[in-house]
């Protein structure tokens, strides 16, 4: 019992160093935000709330937390396992009601992934609902190892070097969403998640889908983890290290501008030595 409330402390810690971090290299929460934190029942999402309800009892700054989640009517989902959670929290809490299952189902498929209508419309929902309630902040639970996985995404499937962003502003300016998670292993995460026993709720839409593309890119990081320890960081690393000019985006780096520099013409004088 001691060492699994040690192990919890540690994992608890690296989490909020991580978090801290990143909410600062992105000035991600000023203070008197109200952050909209997005609750899903999954791992990430948990681990998020616990992680800023720890902060804003430590920071230097105040902000005010609101817990979201979405139901989006999916068949036996558990509706009282996040109001119980919450409630128990103590935490300002709201559930949205919105049949989102039934349009995806209808709309794609079933050989086809339900992920990318699925979460414009959990998008859409969810912005909406911010601007309602008059948040500075939208909070999501993804992490290091979720933005990795969205480059590699991009650049297998959609031919684009794009991931995610730790921080973004909404098409309709509307919103920022930020990512506090951003510098976060899921594999900590994982470790977090498992030690506070939290009610996970599974997702039976799309996590029910087999060779989802998403899935196939997972495996291969895990596998390159395994076989080469670090390169993930080293990949995440250099999302924020980027060389515009070694790449080939004509939009982001002038390359039509470029010339070569003529160095002014000058007259060898001769000296006479004698």
């Amino acid at each position: 019992m001691q060492k699994n409330q040690l192990e919890l402390n540690r994992s608890r810690k690296n989490l909020r160093r991580d978090v801290g971090h990143a909410i600062a290299d992105f000035n991600m929460i000023e203070d008197g935000d109200l952050i909209m934190v997005c609750l899903s029942g999954g791992k990430d999402s948990y681990t998020l709330l616990e992680i800023l309800l720890n902060l804003q009892q430590h920071a230097p700054i105040n902000f005010s937390l609101h817990a979201v989640n979405l139901d989006q009517k999916q068949p036996d989902f558990p509706t009282e396992v996040l109001p119980d959670y919450l409630d128990n929290l103590g935490v300002d809490f709201n559930i949205i009601e919105q049949d989102t299952y039934s349009i995806v189902t209808e709309k794609i498929s079933e050989n086809k992934t339900y992920c990318g209508l699925c979460s414009r419309l959990r998008r859409g929902i969810l912005y909406n609902y911010a601007d309602e309630i008059g948040a500075d902040k939208i909070a999501l639970g993804h992490h290091r190892d979720d933005i990795v996985e969205t480059l590699f995404l991009n650049m297998f499937f959609g031919g684009r070097l794009k991931a995610m962003p730790p921080k973004l502003l909404s098409d309709d300016k509307r919103n920022v969403v930020i990512r506090p998670l951003a510098y976060c292993k899921e594999k900590e995460i994982t470790k977090f998640s498992s030690l506070m026993n939290f009610p996970i709720i599974p997702c039976d839409l799309c996590g029910s889908q087999t060779n989802l593309q998403r899935q196939t890119i997972k495996n291969m990081l895990k596998e390159w983890d395994k076989e080469f320890p670090g390169r993930v960081e080293s990949i995440f690393r250099s999302i924020s290290n980027v060389s515009l000019s070694q790449l080939a985006d004509k939009d982001l780096y002038p390359f039509s501008e470029l010339r070569k520099k003529h160095s002014a013409s000058t007259k060898l004088e001769v000296v006479d030595l004698y």
